[in-house]
């Protein structure tokens, strides 16, 4: 009778116990990877330098799409009129980093290859790439290098997520 007792005062203290901890909110989900929570299409200015002088001013729209949990690739839109247009590039695979709201990428040197308006391929290399993203908006720099061109454009695009 008092190993029947002492089981049931066992079994019910256990359920007491188990019944009344938990180990976090149900209701609390993951935080999406950092390249989830920046992809999007970014609209906003745009403003091209040439050899110190500004050369574009406009408004463009920037895609910038997830390439692994925790990179992007960003799609620069055209630039120019015609047979003096720079076609849309892509630079993939820009690293993130999360400190608080902020979402920051940054890449040193990327090299491709586009086909121009007379559908030749021509190479291109963007470098000093900085992304900062907070709230849905974006802040971008970056240098390029396009073709034969003997001079370095350096862009500055500032944009909100649609």
């Amino acid at each position: 009778m008092k190993i029947k007792s002492l089981t049931i005062a066992l079994i019910a203290s256990l359920a007491t116990v188990l019944g009344t901890s938990s180990c976090s909110s149900d209701d609390d989900e993951p935080e999406a990877p950092v390249a989830t929570q920046v992809a999007g299409s970014y609209t906003g200015n745009e403003v091209i330098m040439v050899d110190n002088d500004e050369s574009s001013n406009e408004t463009k729209t920037y895609e910038i799409t997830k390439a692994s949990d925790t990179s992007v690739d960003m799609t620069v839109p055209e630039w120019g009129m015609g047979m003096m247009t720079i076609p849309s590039f892509i630079v993939k695979n820009i690293p993130l980093a999360k400190s608080g709201n902020t979402i920051t990428g940054k890449v040193a040197s990327y090299s491709g290859t586009v086909k121009n308006a007379k559908g030749e391929e021509k190479a291109y290399v963007v470098s000093n790439v900085a992304l900062m993203f907070s709230d849905k908006k974006v802040v971008g720099t970056y240098s390029l290098k396009y073709g034969n061109m003997p001079f370095l454009m350096t862009t500055t695009f500032t944009g909100t997520r649609k």
